[in-house]
């Protein structure tokens, strides 16, 4: 199993979301193509042919946000990227 497709198991898994590395995330979006636009602690991913907007913010403890996390994985679903 490759380090991504490791990943793409603990997203979607309910009970691993709360311990989504930050960093682990954003580099994951980037690989699928994802455009990264900082402003401020808004970390902003945009990408061409989807419509959504992603916009996700680490925790006081550098992990994502769990509620970010089901967002991240609902556009992936939606748009077969997973």
């Amino acid at each position: 199993m490759t380090i991504s497709q490791k990943f793409i198991t603990k997203l979607l898994n309910l009970d691993s979301r709360k311990n989504i590395d930050f960093n682990d995330l954003t580099k994951f979006l980037k690989n699928l193509g994802f455009t990264e636009r900082i402003k401020g602690d808004h970390f902003i991913f945009s990408k061409e042919n989807v419509a959504e907007i992603l916009n996700i913010q680490p925790n006081e403890n550098n992990k994502a946000k769990s509620y970010q996390v089901k967002q991240v994985v609902d556009i992936l679903n939606k748009y077969k990227m997973l």
